[in-house]
């Protein structure tokens, strides 16, 4: 739109409707906007239409109107007038920010069983701003610091995962909806090249550095010259772009990226920090200040812990830092004797705390190790994962032998995965499954939960609605249908399957013995829910079934999954006239009311737990 496609009106707001005329001394208005049939107040940035203030209106209808004016203040006071007018007083606290976008839309919480909700919205910079229908419910969702941002099916759902809940908000309009996506993903990737509009994790890390230094810790801590080595410039140029453009989605793989590479990239980033790049000008005159500096920099602490490996001690590690984190032109050498002193003395410097300390001690220990295992010869890549990074890679095992209350073995299958229980073989599984699985080694963030459900449960039964959908192979065409609800029995002899609460029959019918469930259902079948899994059953003739369930609740996955390892590995028939021996140990997501530990607290061996 530019300027020759305005038409100069004159415009009236009263008894919420705003009419607009041909000039002010017309009575009859060419045309009307009822207040209550408004959707979405957009206000551009100058100069975005041809004219240095415009807004926009999108109405029920699907009908986008726009509207300029030569005064900011003019402009300013359309805006807030039209927000009064259709934005109810549950809601006025919007009215309190200086928006750019505001309006309803239809949302609900990721626990929640009801369907979507209306609630209002007001865009503000990175922050989302959310207002439940009766003003009840208030929050700010701080979109750079998202773990995940999608989109479902057809541009009609976008996800917001944030580390302790997820907001789904549902297009109900497309015209409107399309903005309000496209918004929120400007919103939330980087904005520029300070740290103030980066992506960010939880801990306020820049999700670009988060990236590169989880990468570095996994492959690289041992590189020699690693920092020092320049890698190659196209690639390192490619890379800081796709980082800058969106490090959230961004996925670091050994044998796609080299570590040089890499290591290049964070330099480069440090580098063209503006701002006056990571430390600032307080620094470089001497003021000995950390200037909220999160313990996870700078990247060089955990290098020179393998100076014996990769020739990077202190001293080197200063020289290469000091110009690019001072932004200096290498020929001051304070920046590398400042930079000397916070990896020497960075545990007072930063205030790490003694069980952060004991966190990086055990990322080397890991290390070190299974550096020792896969010198020894690798049959199965292993990777080890800790509650923020990846710290180790390859090595074997053939069956999960120390358990620990973090850890959890999982086999991975592009994309789902499969907890394994600490009694079953490790590679017989693995070796099954082909050459595209590997073996994870990671927390489950779920158990805690799962052990409390399985505690608190009666009996070994779990009933339930589910969305159902099959795959039939059909004279070797995979024929498949779309979800359906369905009502499911499981015990611990079998699943049934009945097509609605009332009926008595199942509709099948499947031994629990001959099922293998994992996690996650394939995004291409469109799953109604993030909520999934899938099951596949083999009968003795070797034919096999594949279908896919998803649940309302991330609560009721726990319960099902949990329920379903359960029956299969760890449950036994009761008998009332002896005590049931303990099947689960800690290392998996379920297991008796108190957890026990293969050690008494002594150290000697527990007799009653087979580690």
């Amino acid at each position: 739109v530019d300027l020759s496609e305005f038409s100069r009106r004159w415009c009236a707001l009263q008894d919420g409707v705003l009419s607009y005329y041909e000039n002010d001394r017309n009575a009859a208005p060419n045309g009307e906007i009822k207040a209550a049939e408004i959707v979405c107040l957009v206000n551009n940035p100058p100069h975005s239409h041809g004219i240095e203030f415009t807004f926009e209106v999108y109405i029920e209808s699907e009908r986008l109107y726009l509207f300029g004016s030569d005064s900011p203040d003019g402009a300013r006071d359309w805006l807030r007038s039209l927000a009064k007018s259709f934005i109810p007083p549950c809601a006025e606290e919007l009215l309190g920010h200086d928006f750019e976008r505001l309006g309803r839309l239809l949302y609900k919480g990721g626990l929640s069983l009801e369907r979507p909700e209306e609630g209002w919205f007001a865009l503000l910079g990175s922050t989302l701003h959310v207002c439940s229908r009766d003003g009840q419910k208030q929050e700010a969702v701080q979109l750079r610091k998202l773990q995940e941002l999608s989109i479902q099916g057809d541009n009609e759902v976008l996800v917001l995962v944030e580390r302790r809940r997820t907001l789904y908000i549902h297009g109900e309009r497309r015209l409107d909806f399309l903005g309000w996506l496209q918004a929120i993903q400007k919103a939330a990737g980087s904005g520029g090249d300070t740290l103030a509009e980066q992506q960010l994790t939880e801990g306020d890390v820049p999700v670009l550095v988060d990236r590169c230094i989880d990468y570095i810790t996994q492959c690289g801590l041992t590189s020699e010259g690693i920092y020092r080595k320049s890698g190659q410039n196209s690639k390192t140029t490619a890379l800081l772009q796709t980082l800058r453009r969106d490090a959230r989605a961004v996925r670091l793989k050994e044998g796609q990226h080299q570590v040089d590479d890499v290591a290049n990239t964070l330099k480069r980033f440090f580098r063209d920090l503006g701002d006056s790049g990571l430390f600032t000008q307080r620094w470089t005159m001497g003021v000995g200040m950390v200037m909220g500096c999160p313990p996870r920099l700078p990247p060089p602490c955990r290098v020179q812990r393998f100076a014996g490996d990769n020739q990077m001690n202190t001293h080197n590690l200063a020289i290469v830092f000091g110009p690019t984190l001072f932004q200096t032109d290498g020929q001051d050498y304070k920046a590398g004797r400042v930079v000397e002193e916070l990896i020497g003395h960075y545990v007072e410097i930063f205030n790490v705390d003694d069980q952060e300390m004991k966190k990086q001690q055990d990322e080397i220990t890991a290390i070190m190790k299974m550096r020792e295992v896969a010198s020894s010869g690798t049959q199965v890549g292993v990777w080890l994962w800790s509650t923020e990074q990846a710290v180790a890679r390859s090595g074997a095992a053939a069956r999960c032998t120390q358990p620990h209350t973090e850890l959890q073995w999982c086999i991975l299958v592009s994309p789902p995965e499969r907890p394994l229980h600490y009694s079953e073989k490790v590679l017989p599984i693995v070796h099954s499954l082909g050459t595209d699985s590997y073996l994870v080694v990671k927390k489950q963030l779920s158990m805690e939960n799962m052990l409390l459900y399985l505690a608190s449960r009666v009996g070994d039964c779990k009933h339930g609605m589910m969305k159902f959908r099959e795959e039939r192979n059909v004279l070797g065409l995979g024929l498949s249908t779309g979800f359906h609800d369905r009502y499911f029995i499981l015990n611990h002899s079998c699943l049934r399957l009945y097509k609605e609460v009332r009926s008595h029959k199942p509709e099948k019918e499947w031994p629990v013995r001959n099922l293998r469930v994992y996690l996650g259902v394939k995004k291409k079948l469109r799953p109604p829910t993030c909520w999934g899994f899938t099951v596949f059953h083999e009968n003795e003739k070797h034919d096999r079934q594949q279908w896919y369930l998803c649940c309302d609740t991330q609560a009721d996955l726990r319960e099902w999954f949990a329920t379903f390892l359960h029956v299969q590995v760890g449950a036994e028939p009761q008998n009332p006239k002896r005590t049931p021996k303990p099947q689960w140990d800690p290392i998996t997501p379920m297991g008796p009311k108190t957890p026990m530990s293969p050690h008494n607290a002594n150290g000697t061996q527990n007799p009653n737990v087979t580690p």
